[in-house]
C-alpha cells in the first residue's frame, strides 16, 4: 500500500495539501494510508526547511507549496 504522509504544522496551507491527497486518491480510487505530521522533531528527520511538505513512499514529492489535486494524481499513477 502507498504510503503518504504531508508535513506542516497544521497551516491553512498544509490542510490544503492533506484534503488534495484525499481528494486525488478518491479519483484514482487508489487506497493508501494517509499520514498527517504536526510534530517538529519528526518533520525534522526529513531535512526540509518549508511546509507543507508532500511525501509519497518516503520521497519527498513537493515541498514549500500546496500540491494540486492534479500533480498528486500524476505523482500516484507513476
Amino acid at each position: 500500500m502507498i504510503q503518504i504522509k504531508v508535513l506542516g504544522p497544521g497551516c491553512p496551507k498544509c490542510k490544503a495539501t492533506y484534503e488534495n491527497v484525499l481528494e486525488a486518491l478518491k479519483q484514482t480510487n487508489m487506497e493508501a494510508h494517509v499520514e498527517k505530521v504536526e510534530d517538529i522533531e519528526e518533520m525534522m528527520k526529513y531535512n526540509v526547511l518549508t511546509t507543507p511538505v508532500l511525501i509519497i513512499d518516503e520521497q519527498v514529492k513537493i515541498k514549500g507549496r500546496v500540491a494540486q489535486v492534479s500533480e498528486i494524481v500524476e505523482l500516484l499513477k507513476k
